[in-house]
This record gives C-alpha cells, sequence and structure tokens, in this order.
C-alpha cells in the first residue's frame, strides 16, 4: 500500500514536472515570437492614440477598453484563421495575406505623409474615403471601428509573424503560444496607450499637489505630452512605412521575386561598409529608409488607384 502510494507521488511529481518543462517551452517559444513582431508591436502602440485625441476626456478610456476587445476579438479569430491556413492551404497562401496587409500598411504610412506635405488634399482624400461626421455618439463609434480595422492588419502581421517561428512545433505548442503573444501583445500595447492618453490628467492632478517637486513633474507631463504625441505619430508613421516595405520586399522574395530584397541587402551591406563604424545600426538604418521608400511608392500607387476608382463618385457628387 505504501508502496503504491509513493508511486503515485512519483508520477504526480513526473507528471508536474512535465508540465512545467511544457510551460517553460511555451514562454520561451512566445518570447523568441513576440521578438519577431516587435516592429508591428511599436507600430501598434504609436498608432492606437491618434484615435483617441480630440475627444472628450472622460471617454478615452472606455474608447482604449473597447479597441482593445475589439483587439482580442481580433486575435482569436486571426489565431484560427492562420492554424487552418497553415494546416490545410499552401504556405504561399499566408504570404499573400501578409502583402496584403503590408499594402495596407504602406498605404496609411503614405496618406500620413501626404497629410503633412499637403494637408488639404490628404484632408480631402480622407473625407471622400471615409466620409465625415460631427454626431460625437457617431463619431466615437467610428473612431473605435476604424482603430479594429488598423488593428485587425496590425494583428494579422503579429499572428502571421509569429506562426513563422513555430511552424515546425506541434500543433498543442502553436496553439499556446499564438494565446500567449496575442493576450501578451494586446495588455501590453493597450496598458501603454492607456498610460499615455491619461498622462496628461494625471500631470494636472500632480500639478494640484502641495510637494514641489511633484508640481514640477506634473507641469512637465502637462507641457510634454503634445510634444511627446507628435513625436509617437511620427514614429507610428516610420513604423508603418518601415513594417509596410519590409513585408512587401520579403514577400515578393519568397514568391521568386528576390531582386527589391537583393537591392536593399547589398546597398545597405555597401553603406555600412562604407561608414566604417557602427556597421550594424548604419546598415539597419539603410535598409529601414530604403523600405519605408518602397513601402512610400506602394502607398503613393494605392492612394492615386482609390483616387481614380472614386472619380465618377466625385463628379456624380458635385454635379
Amino acid at each position: 500500500m505504501a508502496g503504491g502510494l509513493m508511486m503515485l507521488f512519483d508520477d504526480m511529481a513526473a507528471l508536474a514536472k512535465s508540465a512545467l518543462v511544457s510551460l517553460d517551452d511555451v514562454a520561451a517559444q512566445t518570447i523568441k515570437a513576440g521578438g519577431k513582431a516587435a516592429g508591428v508591436v511599436i507600430d501598434d502602440t504609436a498608432v492606437t492614440p491618434r484615435y483617441v485625441v480630440g475627444l472628450r476626456p472622460e471617454r478615452e478610456l472606455p474608447i482604449v477598453f473597447g479597441i482593445a476587445r475589439g483587439s482580442l476579438f481580433n486575435k482569436a479569430i486571426l489565431t484560427v484563421a492562420i492554424l487552418l491556413i497553415g494546416q490545410f492551404l499552401p504556405w504561399y497562401v499566408l504570404t499573400g495575406l501578409l502583402m496584403v496587409g503590408g499594402v495596407f500598411l504602406s498605404y496609411e504610412g503614405a496618406e500620413k505623409v501626404l497629410q503633412v506635405l499637403m494637408p488639404h488634399a490628404a484632408h480631402a482624400h480622407e473625407a471622400h474615403v471615409l466620409g465625415t461626421e460631427t454626431d460625437p455618439v457617431k463619431l466615437e463609434r467610428e473612431k473605435i471601428r476604424g482603430a479594429i480595422r488598423t488593428d485587425f492588419i496590425l494583428s494579422a502581421e503579429i499572428m502571421a509573424l509569429t506562426y513563422s517561428t513555430i511552424t515546425d512545433e506541434s500543433l498543442g505548442m502553436q496553439i499556446a503560444v499564438l494565446i500567449a503573444v496575442g493576450f501578451m501583445i494586446t495588455f501590453g500595447v493597450y496598458g501603454a496607450v492607456a498610460l499615455i492618453v491619461k498622462a496628461d490628467d494625471v500631470g494636472l492632478a500632480m500639478a494640484r499637489m502641495s510637494s514641489s517637486f511633484l508640481r514640477v513633474i506634473g507641469r512637465g507631463l502637462v507641457k510634454g505630452m503634445p510634444v511627446f504625441l507628435s513625436v509617437l505619430a511620427t514614429v507610428g508613421t516610420a513604423a508603418m512605412l518601415w513594417v509596410g516595405g519590409q513585408i512587401i520586399t520579403h514577400g515578393l522574395a519568397q514568391l521568386g521575386f528576390a531582386a527589391p530584397e537583393h537591392v536593399i541587402h547589398d546597398a545597405s551591406e555597401s553603406i555600412g561598409h562604407l561608414v566604417g563604424y557602427g556597421q550594424g545600426l548604419v546598415m539597419w538604418l539603410a535598409a529601414t529608409l530604403m523600405q519605408a521608400v518602397v513601402a512610400l511608392a506602394v502607398g503613393g500607387v494605392v492612394i492615386a488607384l482609390i483616387e481614380w476608382l472614386m472619380l465618377p463618385t466625385m463628379r456624380l457628387v458635385k454635379s
């Protein structure tokens, strides 16, 4: 009896050890996969606050939480879709879907650049595509829907990039890693966004405190947040273009048209050798800039195509 009990304890200990090893493997794969998707995560964090700017302060957090719920739903759908594609469809289907997302990111980034260079033209283009809304409730819903649409593309890139690192793992491991990455990135991104959009309110509260040290920090937050949001918007646009261009060139290479990726790689290596110091950073910056240029070109073509397709509708409205 005692021997049987000891064997049961041994079996339980072995099962516990196996479970811990499995959890450790999931954690390691999650960190690895999340690292590969880091560029898109930066993009997601930088892009989202613009959907909250300009709305009532008391509605900022509900909007962020609404977008976060939509993001989790997006990732749940995408996890199932990507697993089905990976199991039953050829590899190039996933590559094609990634490239569609890259084109969308390029379009979004190019539109933001157009807004800086030609504000009126960009505003008119956005109004033609999205329409205009003045009702606060409808505007809020429109903002949330727009953010969730953008999040769907970014989440698709994140989940597809994650899946690309674990294709050799078991189905159970793939499911566990995709779920872990989805939750980790969603809570990380939208937690950071919530902190960013409420930082000015925190600064106002601190500026009214009795401690002079806290008042200085509070005033600094209030004055610094507009600048920070402006910088963040620029980072978001740059990240959109970088990630979009990278996805497009890499996707073309996987589909057999590797010339753009080779040209960028060779040119960045030449620039790195020419500079002579900090070669790794210089090569990365050069490659990133060239990928952004590719994205700008693709995004510009998409903007022109949308304008051309909408031209008959615009003429009809004017008449």
